[in-house]
């Protein structure tokens, strides 16, 4: 029987889909993107950030297709291939983009070393906080877990935007923090309307420091339609869904 998320829409619509529609020449680096995955948008924000020349193609990681399993094992967005070599998981992609066209700006990492440490530190904490409690809450199904998961979600949430020196993470510049996080700041008004989330609630400069990352042009780009992601995330809100990183949550794991 197939997978309810395998009937997901199957392709970008919006403004990502206009994006889609730039980048279908052949080029040295084909970007494997699944439209409705923030992780997947990552990389995407990364390449429209710095301006470099990909080749789109969209996949639907529920149908694990042969070819996508000979780039990326595990069937999973975001991967790419470079020059025909294949690469997946969407931090490596993002440092290798900033490592691999040195020449295109801006430059996602800082030059100096410490604040290059710094960053990945709260892109650890992105990762292993803030993002594990967003999906909490979204798929929490009593009041008790849904309550717990928003808390999780503002102490997170919190800790971050004490070290944003803005208006971005480290300063005038957009950076790889400001990427790590921004799918799921796109995506608040899902736990707004449905888990009672209230980005106020965080302090500290959070609900300014948010909109600027949900309003960036590489952000607004890169998503699509409400109404086209509403229908993945309901799937959430129902404990239904059949994605990797939900499967993780049921079953107490860390997140893929």
């Amino acid at each position: 029987m197939a997978l309810p998320d395998e009937n997901l829409y199957p392709t970008a619509t919006g403004n990502a889909a206009e994006t889609v529609a730039e980048h279908q020449a052949k080029q040295d680096l084909v970007f494997y993107s699944g439209w409705f995955c923030p992780f997947n948008q990552r990389v995407w924000i990364s390449l429209e950030e710095k301006g470099i020349p990909y080749q789109y193609k969209e996949v639907n990681p529920y149908r694990k297709e042969k070819h996508f399993l000979d780039i990326n094992p595990k069937g999973l967005v975001p991967a790419i291939e470079y020059r025909g070599k294949a690469l997946y998981e969407s931090l490596i992609l993002c440092e290798f983009l900033e490592e691999a066209y040195p020449n295109h700006k801006p430059h996602l990492l800082p030059a100096d070393p410490f604040e290059r440490a710094h960053t990945r530190l709260w892109i650890d904490h992105t990762s292993k906080t803030i993002i594990p409690a967003w999906y909490r809450l979204l798929q929490g199904q009593s009041m008790e877990q849904q309550d717990a998961a928003r808390q999780e979600l503002y102490d997170a949430q919190r800790k971050l935007a004490q070290q944003v020196k803005g208006p971005y993470f480290t300063g005038k510049e957009f950076g790889l923090i400001d990427v790590v996080i921004a799918p799921w700041v796109a995506r608040e008004y899902i736990l707004a309307e449905h888990r009672g989330y209230d980005r106020a609630q965080v302090g500290d400069g959070w609900s300014e420091y948010a909109e600027r990352l949900a309003t960036r042009e590489s952000v607004t780009k890169t998503t699509s339609d409400e109404d086209k992601l509403q229908v993945i995330y309901d799937r959430y809100l129902r404990d239904e869904a059949q994605s990797e990183v939900a499967k993780a949550l049921r079953a107490g794991r860390a997140l893929p």
